[in-house]
């Protein structure tokens, strides 16, 4: 049976959990690897904003393209509140494998 393919959206911060950075990737792993290499996105590497603070995950591309779409657009203070449903005290979330 054919393995389905997963996709992300995702928020990262700084250490200080001052900066926001909303995101979409077919491989979380591999994208937090270049964002702390500095190689994820300019925004990123200048904030030094690497920790995953929410992470959501989706059959389908596009719909992980649209809440990336629908997140850049919110208010900061929304995304905040987003986050904090799930991850109140603002923790970085561990991502580990999956079989």
């Amino acid at each position: 049976m054919e393995k389905l393919k997963t996709y992300y959206t995702y928020i990262l911060s700084n250490k200080n959990r001052t900066v926001l950075y909303v995101g979409y990737t077919e491989n979380i792993k591999t994208r937090l690897i270049q964002h702390k290499n500095g190689k994820g996105s300019v925004f990123t590497k200048k904030y030094n904003v690497f920790d995953l603070i929410h992470l959501e995950t989706f059959e389908m591309k596009k719909e992980a393209k649209q809440r990336e779409k629908q997140l850049k657009n919110w208010h900061k203070e929304w995304k905040w509140n987003l986050v904090k449903e799930n991850n109140p005290e603002l923790k970085t979330v561990k991502i580990y494998n999956r079989s």
